[in-house]
């Protein structure tokens, strides 16, 4: 059986390091100077002995620190800075030394933890550059145990992650934000919606739906036009959501000059008069409308409708059909039906 052989086959251009006289061998080591090599990587590289005292320090990290090699060598590490080594790098440090395990720093949890900037001037109040650092046990020649310290920037990694976060948030908004009067959209609300019901049946705590729709909008679209009533809706919107100071409460734009409240955890009598404080919000814009009598103003209608609910159609349902009440009964007012007179209400 033949043997394979493990070295590789000679270039027929070039002979091998084996084949080469010892002169012609030394003379190849020799063609790089390794503190040549440290200095020009694009990252910091530093050697610290057992004690903690550093023995390489490369260009890379006397560039970004403004310390010089011969001001930190044989000093310990975290006293060549004149300012504070984050407590987490001296605990991986101080660990790599006793344990001999490597650790790497992640950038999420600790973004600065070196006084290192990317461009340092003396004197200069500026933010620290993002670093990415990994701590490896090495042994050296003289079999002393020590720690191999490599630092790289990731601002760029990081400026990259903060705009693709920005991009998200955006588009995030973007999918759920009305985009003329930047409250909530109708696809929001219905999401929130239907977890609201679930929680409020859940827990058994009331849930307030207010259906709100300006009054006479298409007579006012008619006689002002669409950009004047586009600002209409706008302005109602704004005014809607000044009332609300809770987080769990949202409005949304139903559908064209139609507003939804979602608010959990009111009585019904609270709920009537936040009501009476959303009209009053929306009246007090004093916007002329010629054609809206007799107050000659826009003004709101209101369907309320508070209780536990059953299931999710049911409140929507009967909000709107309070909503309808206001309407027939001479608009800029609410009424309030409780589920079980809204559900009368809807047989008739």
């Amino acid at each position: 059986m033949s043997k394979i052989s493990a070295t590789a086959p000679e270039s027929p251009t070039a002979p091998s390091f084996s084949t080469l006289p010892a002169a012609s061998m030394q003379q190849e080591a020799k063609r790089f100077d390794m503190d040549d090599i440290f200095n020009s990587l694009n990252l910091g590289v530093c050697v610290v002995d057992a004690d903690g005292k550093v023995l390489l320090w490369n260009n890379w990290i006397a560039k970004h620190s403004g310390i010089k090699e011969a001001d930190a060598l044989n000093r310990q590490f975290e006293k060549v800075f004149s300012e504070s080594v984050s407590p987490a790098f001296l605990t991986a440090l101080k660990n790599t030394l006793a344990y001999r395990l490597p650790v790497v720093l992640s950038t999420a949890l600790h973004r600065t933890p070196l006084p290192l900037y990317n461009a340092f001037e003396v004197n200069q109040q500026q933010p620290r550059m993002y670093q990415s650092i990994s701590i490896t046990p090495i042994q050296s020649q003289l079999n002393e145990p020590c720690c191999l310290i490599q630092i790289t920037d990731s601002s760029t990694s990081i400026k990259r992650e903060k705009i693709l976060r920005s991009h998200s948030e955006i588009l995030k908004k973007e999918a759920t934000t009305d985009s003329l009067t930047d409250i909530c959209n109708r696809r929001f609300f219905d999401a929130h919606y239907e977890m609201a019901v679930a929680d409020a049946k859940r827990q058994k705590h009331p849930l307030s739906i207010f259906m709100i729709d300006i009054d006479f909008f298409k007579s006012y679209n008619d006689y002002y036009g669409h950009i004047a009533g586009d600002n209409v809706i706008k302005q109602v919107a704004a005014a809607l959501k000044s009332q609300l100071s809770r987080a769990t409460d949202i409005v949304a734009r139903y559908g064209g000059e139609e507003f939804v409240l979602v608010m959990p955890h009111l009585p019904q009598e609270i709920a009537e008069q936040f009501a009476e404080r959303l009209r009053n919000a929306v009246f007090n814009l004093v916007i002329p409308h010629i054609n809206s009598a007799p107050f000659h103003q826009i003004t709101i209608s209101i369907g309320l409708c508070t209780g536990i609910p059953k299931n999710s159609d049911n409140m929507l349902n009967k909000a709107d059909a309070a909503l309808y009440q206001a309407k027939q009964k001479g608009r800029n007012q609410c009424i309030s039906l409780p589920l079980c007179e809204a559900e009368e209400y809807l047989q008739q």
